[in-house]
């Protein structure tokens, strides 16, 4: 299930379009009204949109008056739905919307809980063009009825959200397991192209990808300059920083990577036909064994986490009785937060100071402990960050690792603070 959602300022034009009375929609006929909220019964979008007006009258400085909303169930998961189960689905939507208090990574409230449960709404089901998928658009004011203005912060994050947890409720596939459930597979995909380039170039990226049913899109700067892409398939969006191993995917290193498949292809080829010519060697047992401990020996990148440095931040976390104290990136820490959530999990405190412990290297997946989180002995220490990841792949590999060790405790259900 997906939702979004946008404070916007053109609410007529909106209304029009979601009603089915705007001469830009193709097929009027493939929509049908679900509900109206604290409004008179069937009127038209200008009716619709004078009632909302005279709602934020009092309120004359918001420009957005009104949320654009839309939700988008998974077709199996809607197929035999009636008009009452899309209106039962709006309303648990906007329940799980309003009770959501967001806050940032230092706790405090950026975006305080809404009320569109309690505000004026049209609600309206559309069937896609080409597809047929049914959704949900709704428009809903910015004022509720109690005249408390909706909070339109940080809104996109909310739908989606509430999304996830309808989703959960109704034991549905959520949009973010799907979503990193294909990675793997788009990331692999990317891989065979490259390696099917004989010559590196956007043009052959581009079409080959077309060939497996991907849509490229670049992003450009000021100067022609390609500065990212995105890739879609179907409904669904994979960002370029998200796919490989490393961020080697993205615009800045795809072609460093290509060079580097077919630097490895060559060297394959030269040692396959040196073997084949020159005779092996015998080795001294001593001597092979030597060679091959060097072989498995890790090298892995110790980063100094103990004092400050430009975009971290001065973090305090325990681990093993003891609390320390490291400045970590900050988008380390936005990944921390967001991928273990105070609002979802029971053990999110556990989790991430056992995800910060691995990250500074003051403990080990593997019961290896190094000298206190940078600058202490490594000798003997195989955890790491590898050269070939960057500090928030490694970040995902230590989350990764303390779910593991610690399990995955969800709440039973978002409660009010």
């Amino acid at each position: 299930m997906i939702a979004k959602a946008k404070a916007v300022a053109h609410g007529i034009r909106a209304m029009l379009y979601v009603s089915g009375e705007s001469r830009n929609k193709k097929h009027p006929e493939r929509i049908t009204r679900i509900c109206d909220n604290f409004m008179p019964q069937g009127i038209d979008a200008t009716g619709i949109f004078t009632e909302m007006k005279f709602a934020t009258m009092n309120h004359p400085n918001i420009k957005n008056n009104v949320i654009r909303m839309e939700i988008s169930p998974a077709m199996e998961h809607s197929e035999n739905f009636t008009l009452d189960d899309w209106r039962k689905l709006w309303q648990d939507f906007a329940a799980a919307f309003d009770i959501q208090e967001i806050r940032d990574k230092d706790g405090k409230v950026v975006s305080a809980q809404t009320n569109i449960s309690g505000s004026k709404s049209s609600v309206w089901l559309h069937e896609e063009s080409d597809s047929g998928i049914p959704h949900l658009h709704a428009i809903v004011s910015r004022v509720d009825e109690d005249g408390n203005i909706n909070n339109d912060h940080a809104i996109h994050l909310r739908a989606q959200r509430a999304a996830e947890m309808i989703a959960r409720q109704r034991g549905w596939t959520t949009a973010q397991h799907i979503h990193e459930t294909n990675i793997p597979k788009v990331s692999a995909d990317c891989m065979d192209v490259l390696r099917e380039l004989d010559k590196w170039s956007w043009d052959g990226y581009q079409e080959r990808l077309a060939a497996k049913g991907y849509d490229l899109y670049l992003r450009k700067d000021k100067k022609d300059v390609i500065r990212g892409y995105v890739l879609l398939k179907g409904n669904t969006k994979f960002k370029a920083s998200e796919l490989g191993k490393g961020r080697n995917l993205t615009a800045s290193r795809i072609k460093q990577t290509w060079e580097k498949l077919h630097q490895d292809k060559a060297q394959q080829v030269r040692t396959a036909t040196k073997q084949s010519v020159l005779p092996t060697p015998s080795v001294p047992n001593g001597t092979q064994q030597k060679s091959q401990s060097v072989i498995r020996q890790s090298n892995p990148i110790f980063e100094d986490y103990t004092t400050y440095k430009l975009n971290s931040q001065p973090t305090v976390f325990e681990h093993d009785g003891k609390t320390y104290k490291r400045y970590l990136p900050d988008k380390v820490l936005d990944y921390f937060n967001d991928e273990f959530d105070y609002r979802e999990l029971a053990n999110w405190q556990d989790l991430q100071n056992l995800a910060m412990a691995y990250f500074t290297l003051i403990a080990s997946p593997y019961e290896v402990t190094s000298g206190g989180g940078g600058g202490g002995s490594q000798s003997d220490l195989k955890w790491g960050r590898d050269l070939d990841e960057d500090e928030i792949e490694f970040a995902r590999r230590c989350a990764r690792e303390a779910s593991h060790r610690l399990g995955i405790q969800r709440k039973s259900g978002i409660k009010r603070k």
